[in-house]
């Protein structure tokens, strides 16, 4: 049982939309013992059932930036969770004063492996583009050097399911983690 690995300290998951966070978060969730959350849900409860493409279309991409803040900030304060994150978490820097309370671990996939499970999902506003393999590309160019800051980076495999993920991600925990003082 790994229920005492993290001693009740968050697990958050970055890495971009398409990348697993939500699936292997729930996977990771039943070993450690922890609640699982997923950002985006959060987000389109406290905005009255609106999806995020709505959000998006309502209040924008810096509005729905700021929602995003205001929930992260609210999940941080609770223990034992593993936190599924929105793919964009890591652009505001006060996200990361939120983040560095617990373990952020960046599930880092190939853009062709992410283009393969988008190409049918219609509810993704930043991939409502004519090409949106090379708007994958380009965010995650944007982006690499923020998720590179995640305290462990799994790089995911095409054909690796969730729960070999999770245990990868389970079995490296142990080497970012500070030794507990004697």
């Amino acid at each position: 049982m790994t229920n005492n690995l993290l001693k009740g300290v968050n697990l958050y998951l970055v890495g971009m939309m398409g990348a697993g966070k939500s699936t292997v978060g729930q996977v990771l969730a039943q070993h450690l013992g922890y609640g699982f959350v997923d950002t985006d849900t959060v987000i389109e409860k406290a905005a009255g059932g609106r999806t995020i493409t709505q959000l998006f279309q309502d209040e924008g991409e810096v509005g729905f930036r700021q929602l995003e803040s205001q929930i992260l900030e609210q999940v941080c304060a609770f223990t034992k969770l593993v936190i599924a994150t929105g793919g964009g978490i890591v652009l505001r820097q006060e996200n990361w004063s939120y983040l560095h309370h617990g373990l952020i671990v960046w599930l880092d996939v190939p853009v062709e492996i992410l283009y393969a499970r988008l190409v049918e999902d219609t509810t993704r506003p930043l991939l409502q583009d004519s090409d949106p393999k090379g708007k994958l590309r380009s965010l995650l160019e944007q982006r690499q050097h923020l998720y590179s800051q995640a305290d462990l980076r799994i790089t995911v495999s095409e054909g690796e399911t969730p729960e070999q993920i999770a245990t990868r991600v389970l079995d490296e925990i142990p080497s970012v983690l500070k030794p507990a003082k004697v």
